[in-house]
Order: C-alpha cells, then sequence, then structure tokens
C-alpha cells in the first residue's frame, strides 16, 4: 500500500471498561487518551513466523501516543460490538495486510502517560498468530517494520528501551516470564 486507507480516528468511540473487563460505557478515542485517560478495552498482537522471529512495527509519526517508537506487530482497540479476537484479526489486515488466525494469551491493565500528548490507560488482551507473510503496511499506521529474533529483541530491549512502546515491555516481559511455551506452538 502506498499510504493506505484511514483506518483509526480520534473520533471512533472505545469500549470503556472495568478493572473485570466489564463494558461500562462507551467513549471517543480522544477523550479516552486525554489526560491520565479512561479505562478502555484493548488488544496487542504478536505474530511469530516459523523461524521464531517476531514481527515488529515501528509506529507511523503521525501517531499521538509513541508516534516513531518501536511496537509490537498490531495494536489497537475493538470497536461497539466486536469481539477482542475477530477486532485483532481486523487490524492486521488494516494495518499490515496479512490474514493471521489468532489465540488469547493473557489481558492485563495498565496506564503510561507520554509527555503532554496524553495517556494510555487500557485493560488489554494480548493475542498471538503465525504467519510467514511479510506485511503490506498501511502508512498511516505503520512506519516500518522488521521481523526479529527473540534474543535479539531481549537485548534491544535492555540497551535500547527507550525506543519502544512501554505496553511492548510490559507484555514481552509478561510473556517471557509466563507465556513463553505458548508463543512457540
Amino acid at each position: 500500500m502506498a499510504n493506505g486507507p484511514i483506518v483509526s480516528s480520534e473520533s471512533e468511540l472505545l469500549i470503556l471498561v472495568d478493572q473485570d473487563d466489564n463494558t461500562v460505557g462507551f467513549l471517543d478515542k480522544a477523550a479516552c487518551h486525554d489526560g491520565k485517560g479512561l479505562l478502555h478495552r484493548a488488544f496487542s498482537v504478536f505474530i511469530l513466523n516459523s523461524e521464531g522471529e517476531i514481527l515488529l512495527q515501528r509506529r507511523s509519526l503521525g501517531k499521538r501516543l509513541w508516534g516513531g517508537f518501536w511496537s509490537n506487530s498490531c495494536c489497537s482497540h475493538p470497536r461497539k460490538g466486536e469481539s477482542v479476537v475477530d477486532a485483532a484479526k481486523r487490524r492486521c489486515q488494516e494495518e499490515l495486510g496479512i490474514k493471521v488466525d489468532l489465540r488469547f494469551l493473557y489481558k492485563f491493565s495498565y496506564e503510561a502517560e507520554f509527555e503532554n500528548a496524553g495517556s494510555e490507560n487500557e485493560l488489554c488482551h494480548v493475542l498471538v498468530g503465525h504467519s510467514e507473510m511479510d506485511p503490506s503496511i498501511n502508512r498511516n499506521e505503520i512506519l516500518e517494520w522488521r521481523w526479529i529474533s527473540r534474543k535479539d529483541l531481549d537485548e534491544e530491549l535492555l540497551y535500547q528501551g527507550a525506543h519502544y512502546t512501554p505496553w511492548l515491555k510490559m507484555e514481552w516481559e509478561a510473556i517471557n516470564r509466563d507465556h513463553i511455551d505458548q508463543i512457540s506452538k
């Protein structure tokens, strides 16, 4: 894709949740990310190939939060009435041009503030999938991409962690600690 279609906006409705992931309302994306943020449902996808490498994306410079930072394969928010897995599959196609089956690993909540631009306050479902396809990226969402070995990702997070999104760092730590056997399947 040259630039690609616009697949997200600050006006789209996100799903507000409580700490138990129960829906408590809906609010536009901009308001959910203003100030300290409001807790909303999100997902993060890790796509691996048969070599065990992880597909990483560098977020578009146009992103309000963490633009230009390296992150996991795909992350976003489900829409009203959409399951997390269906939303994640949709976004993998919209951002990466990849159709992929996904499995749930775990979920967690986190908060992270980005300069004066806003914050993440998410209850995030972490999913994993496998693909041999190189992405055809939507440049409205992604600046660049690469495959990286688990060992090299561990090393980069240790020595160049400031170049990565906070959720990737938290998720990768939890995957290494509690789910490493599940991502190899």
